[in-house]
């Protein structure tokens, strides 16, 4: 199998299989196998690091959020619901060579335009960048907030 990115998470051990599709990963949030692909790869370690690093309950966790933008569907990567099942963080994965940039953060902000999410975190695996919806727009966090 080949050789997935280094990335900033901790290491975890993802169930994957090799199949006619290729190489295939285990999504614990959607109970299904996905095609392993570098933004896949990056969305995986997210999620475990969500999970185990960050105490948020799998329960609690989202993958492929359906938002309807502009009457045009869209995908949010994770969302994070609160107890009360409304959106209380969205991120946005990329693959490790896609930079986080201004236009990433423009796609997160977008979707959260219907959201409303809290808190915004924009990761590639290499770099993660986290932000809070203020009254007068998103401000950078330095420190990543305790969800649960």
């Amino acid at each position: 199998m080949q050789e997935q990115a280094k990335l900033i998470f901790p290491a975890v051990q993802l169930r994957q299989k090799e199949d006619a599709r290729g190489r295939q990963v285990w999504c614990e949030t959607r109970r299904q196998w996905l095609v392993l692909t570098p933004e896949e790869w990056v969305r995986r370690h997210l999620v475990a690091w969500l999970v185990h690093c960050l105490g948020v309950p799998v329960l609690n966790i989202v993958e492929e959020y359906p938002v309807l933008l502009n009457g045009q569907p869209q995908r949010a990567d994770v969302v994070v619901v609160g107890s009360d099942t409304k959106p209380l963080l969205l991120a946005e994965c990329k693959a490790t060579d896609v930079k986080i940039d201004q236009a990433v953060l423009d796609q997160a902000a977008r979707y959260n335009s219907v959201l409303g999410a809290r808190y915004l975190l924009l990761t590639n695996g290499v770099k993660i960048y986290a932000y809070e919806l203020t009254e007068t727009g998103y401000r950078t966090l330095t420190q990543f907030p305790k969800l649960f």
